[in-house]
C-alpha cells in the first residue's frame, strides 16, 4: 500500500471505531508500521470519527515526528513497545469498547473458552495491570503479555489489539467487544459453559488449516 492508501485506511478505521461506539470524543489511537523505523499514527487531540489524512503523522521508533504538523499521542509509547517486541506486528489499535472495558474495570479477564470464533481468532484475553497514561508503566504492563497475546484488556482503561495489518487488528477489536457482550449475557443467565478440551483442540486445528496469522494463547497444551 502507498502512504496515501495507508492514511486513508487509518481514517476509515477511525470512523468505524467512532461509529461503533468503541471510542468517544478524542479517545483511542491507531498506528501502522510502514518500515522498520517508520509508522503512521493518529495524533493527539483529534476525534477518530472526523480525521482527515492531513491530520496523521509519521513517527520513527523513538516517537519523533518525521512527517506531519501535529503532536503524537501520549499513548504512542505503548504502540512502539509492541513493535519493538513483536516484529510480526503490522498495526496496533487501542480503543475503549464499553463491554470489554467494563471487564477491564471490573478486573475480570476474558479467559473462558466458550465460543468457536473467539477461540480461533483471539484465545484467552488477559488484563494488563494498570499504568499511568503517558508513562512507561503502560508499555511495561502490556510487555508481560505480548509474547502470547494479540488482544488484551488494559486495567481501568480499555483494550489493545495487534494485527499483521490494520484490518486484522481492527477485526480483533470487533471480535473482542462482541465476545465481551456474549460473556456478559452468559453471566446474567447464570454462567457460561466452557467447551471441552477435545472441542478446543479441534478448533485449534481449524486455526492451523486457515493459516490465521498472529499469536494465540491456546488451551492447556497450546498455552
Amino acid at each position: 500500500m502507498t502512504d496515501l492508501e495507508i492514511r486513508q485506511q487509518i481514517c476509515e478505521i477511525g470512523r468505524r471505531m467512532y461509529q461503533n461506539g468503541f471510542i468517544a470524543a478524542n479517545d483511542g489511537n491507531i498506528t501502522v508500521k510502514v518500515s522498520e523505523d517508520a509508522f503512521w499514527a493518529t495524533p493527539t487531540g483529534v476525534s477518530k470519527g472526523f480525521m482527515t489524512t492531513d491530520m496523521l503523522i509519521k513517527v520513527d521508533g523513538a516517537g519523533q515526528v518525521l512527517e506531519g504538523r501535529r503532536s503524537p499521542s501520549s499513548e504512542l509509547k505503548m504502540h512502539l513497545r509492541v513493535y519493538r517486541e513483536r516484529p510480526d506486528a503490522g498495526a496496533v489499535v487501542h480503543a475503549h469498547p464499553p463491554k470489554a472495558t467494563g471487564f477491564a474495570v471490573a478486573g475480570i479477564p476474558l479467559d473462558q473458552y466458550i465460543t468457536s470464533e473467539a477461540i480461533v481468532l483471539l484465545g484467552s484475553v488477559p488484563i494488563a495491570e494498570y499504568g499511568t497514561p503517558s508513562t512507561e508503566e503502560v508499555p511495561d504492563a502490556i510487555s508481560k503479555h505480548l509474547r502470547h497475546h494479540d488482544a488484551m484488556l488494559l486495567e481501568n482503561h480499555g483494550a489493545l489489539t495487534i494485527g499483521h495489518d490494520l484490518i486484522n487488528a481492527y477485526y480483533k477489536m470487533e471480535t473482542l467487544e462482541h465476545f465481551a457482550k456474549i460473556c456478559m449475557n452468559a453471566r446474567q443467565l447464570g454462567g457460561a459453559k466452557e467447551l471441552s478440551m477435545e472441542r478446543i483442540e479441534q478448533l485449534m486445528e481449524v486455526r492451523k488449516k486457515l493459516k490465521i496469522p498472529g499469536r494465540h494463547p491456546g488451551y492447556r497444551k497450546y498455552s
